[in-house]
């Protein structure tokens, strides 16, 4: 079927920067920053040299060649179907690991606390259009050493949607898995990960490929070279950086474990020379996340990019219109799971309210996604044919039964002046806390049993006792 889509790097232009990504990993490689590591790769066949890994072409064609085309990540119940992680269909969810969070009670930034992660997880769980969950914090009021933990525990309470989570390394993945079962499904958790640019593998992120391999626990791998510092101050030149460490990653993963899921990362940063800052919603690096989402395409691999975050400092114009931008440029990419809706402050802060506007805006992006067919039905032939010249549609049969299929917002304005006038004039942010209000004082719509909030928190006190022994 016809839909709206968008390309920038087609087969000729995807397989070229396949060929150069084999060229610059079996000539120069990637740094391996974990003993255990290098020794996988070298019984792949690799070339490693004290910390250097050169990886030959064989090696990431039989990666790609055995990296699943399709997995499911399941919910713990409640309405949400599971999502198939495949190249065609396309998720949204929040994201991780943010230090600040504006406050929706006094509009205050100010540091993310551990009832902010349950409570806008819980948000969420109420959001039609919200298909996963990140952490979008990193609670101050929790156990340094346990504060990956302390977000699972917090999302586990707040909602039942599938859960994407950054642990710290990959030590944590048995006792995450054992709670997503505990709360009713070890197939409801995806993990993140990421390389350090420029091509460097370091212990936490090589323990999560290597833990999500042996378990089979799907791995989103997505590098962020960054133009002009960590990779060249050139879109193509960063995402072949990117590439590079995403395919060797792969490699390593599929090393471990042929056949475990893996879903292609794709991120470029376009520094900001005045500022020297890393602004998320620079066209350049939208440019580059579609460049990335091309070539996932190209491997026939599930991918995961950005959509619906901001670079502004708070909830204003420019929040609103860079939302807007990145929510139209990810979703139109097509990009499997696109993730960070409700970021601002390029990826600093976090927000219930921005979280909600996100929600609207995928509503509107699925709407501009859906399929146009031209059959004769579609083509309405035989109504265009009835109403005829001068005439109209309102009260047709057609009408009747398809109108509803359009898009009808909640949260912006379709009025008359004066209606809108009558209503109180209302902004769009209004609006949006007004809905944010009322979707947090409504009653959950479910929570976890005595029982199961006591084990999380017994896991929790385990968790901090070994990282004491550890010590």
């Amino acid at each position: 079927m016809p839909q709206a889509s968008l390309t920038v790097w087609g087969a000729a232009e995807c397989q070229r920067v396949h060929e150069a990504t084999l060229d610059l990993l079996a000539d120069v490689g990637v740094e391996v920053m974990y003993e255990p590591a290098l020794a996988m790769f070298r019984a792949a066949g690799a070339n490693v040299e004290g910390g250097r890994v050169r990886v030959p072409a064989r090696l990431v064609d039989e990666a790609l060649r055995s990296a699943p085309r399709e997995w499911q990540l399941k919910p713990r119940g409640g309405a949400t179907s599971p999502l198939t992680l495949r190249d065609g269909e396309v998720y949204y969810g929040t994201g991780s690991d943010v230090l600040y969070v504006r406050d929706p009670d006094d509009d205050r930034r100010r540091r993310v606390r551990r009832a902010d992660v349950e409570g806008m997880a819980a948000l969420c769980e109420s959001l039609p259009n919200i298909d996963f969950v990140m952490s979008m914090g990193l609670p101050e009021d929790a156990p340094q050493g346990i504060d990956d933990l302390v977000q699972v525990v917090a999302m586990l309470r707040g909602t039942r949607k599938p859960l994407m989570i950054a642990p710290r390394d990959g030590s944590v993945l048995p006792r995450i898995r054992e709670m997503a079962a505990l709360c009713g499904e070890k197939e409801s958790i995806s993990i993140y990960a990421m390389p350090s640019p420029p091509l460097m593998h370091d212990p936490d992120a090589l323990t999560k490929v290597i833990g999500c391999a042996e378990l089979e626990i799907p791995l989103i791998y997505a590098p962020a070279p960054n133009m002009g510092a960590t990779g060249p101050r050139s879109v193509s030149g960063s995402v072949l950086v990117g590439n590079a460490e995403t395919l060797s990653g792969l490699v390593l993963h599929q090393h471990v474990n042929p056949g475990a899921p893996f879903v292609y990362g794709v991120g470029a940063g376009a520094m900001d020379m005045r500022t020297m800052t890393d602004p998320y919603v620079a066209p350049d690096a939208l440019l580059a996340q579609q460049a990335g989402t091309d070539l996932a395409r190209h491997y026939g691999l599930p991918s995961f990019s950005y959509a619906g975050m901001s670079d502004s400092k708070t909830l204003d114009e420019q929040w609103s219109a860079e939302a807007a931008l990145s929510m139209a440029y990810g979703s139109l990419s097509r990009a499997t799971m696109l993730h960070d809706v409700g970021y601002l402050e390029s990826g600093l802060q976090s927000s219930y309210e921005s979280i909600v506007l996100g929600d609207e805006l995928v509503g509107y992006a699925r709407q501009f996604m859906r399929e146009v067919p031209v059959d004769d039905y579609a083509l309405a032939l035989d109504e265009i044919r009835a109403a005829g010249p001068g005439g109209n549609h309102l009260a047709t049969r057609y009408t009747r039964k398809h109108h509803r299929e359009f898009w009808i917002p909640e949260s912006f304005d379709h009025s008359v002046h004066d209606r809108w006038a009558a209503e109180g004039e209302k902004t769009l942010g209004d609006r949006i806390r007004a809905k944010t209000a009322a979707l947090r004082a409504t009653e959950r719509p479910f929570t976890l049993t005595a029982e199961q909030d006591a084990r999380l928190e017994a896991m929790l006190t385990e968790a901090l006792e070994d990282q004491g022994a550890r010590v």
